[in-house]
């Protein structure tokens, strides 16, 4: 079964709407452990729109379960704060400044020198990493040759075309979980998976570890509630 690492980033939005501390993020982040939840990821931006650098620390400070820092490593104010607080995991985006979501994965062939580099930095901390690809099998073998320790499959593009075809939408990122199986990459995966679709892409995707969901998550709660949500999650994941 993989583990369900809960985005709250969106609670940290709706915080910095009003200022002051309610949602407290860090009550919402002992609440999903406590509801089941596995772990718990933040992707700080540089303008802090959300995430503020304050609140990895905070959060670092107090989470039991698996803490995943998400976050641009070409911004040397992350790299700082990954450092500083060691957390489990990195997952290493492209993202760029101003960019409202991830839309992409790295290009492992063109950046795998800057990348080998700035994954043996993370290790050396003893922080494991993970990159955000596509599921392209040139990319994924590309990804081992850099020497992370896993990758997270972008599935917006799966879940944009669930609904049309699901058994189509699935094809690619099928071959390339069984690429990273076959050159010892972990799996993680995340990005627009919710109750609708995560089932039939966890049942197909030989030793998912990990997803990583945020919006859909939270938007679920506002009419579910957060741990009955959490628990539907959870439930979609089972084998």
């Amino acid at each position: 079964m993989a583990n369900l690492s809960v985005n709250i980033n969106k609670i940290a939005t709706l915080r910095n709407s009003r200022g002051g501390n309610n949602p407290d993020l860090v009550k919402v982040a002992l609440d999903c452990e406590r509801f089941g939840a596995q772990g718990i990821t933040v992707h700080p931006r540089p303008d802090e729109r959300h995430i503020r650098y304050q609140d990895v620390y905070d959060l670092k400070a107090v989470i039991k379960t698996e803490f995943n820092i998400e976050g641009n490593c070409r911004e040397q104010k992350f790299v700082d704060l990954v450092l500083a607080n060691k957390p489990a995991q990195v997952t290493l985006v492209p993202d760029v400044e101003g960019q409202i979501t991830s839309n992409h994965g790295w290009d492992t062939i063109k950046h795998k020198d800057y990348l080998k580099e700035m994954i043996a930095l993370f290790q050396n901390a003893g922080i494991r990493v993970s990159i955000f690809v596509d599921p392209v099998v040139e990319m994924v073998t590309a990804a081992a040759e850099s020497g992370t320790d896993r990758i997270e499959l972008y599935t917006e593009a799966y879940a944009h075309n669930y609904y049309d075809n699901r058994e189509k939408a699935i094809v690619a990122y099928v071959a390339a979980a069984h690429k990273a199986h076959e050159i010892g990459l972990g799996i993680n995966a995340g990005h627009d998976l919710d109750l609708h679709n995560l089932k039939y892409f966890a049942h197909s995707i030989p030793g998912l570890l990990e997803v990583s969901i945020g919006h859909a998550l939270i938007s679920d709660a506002l009419y579910l509630g957060l741990e009955s949500t959490i628990q539907l999650y959870l439930k979609q994941l089972l084998p």
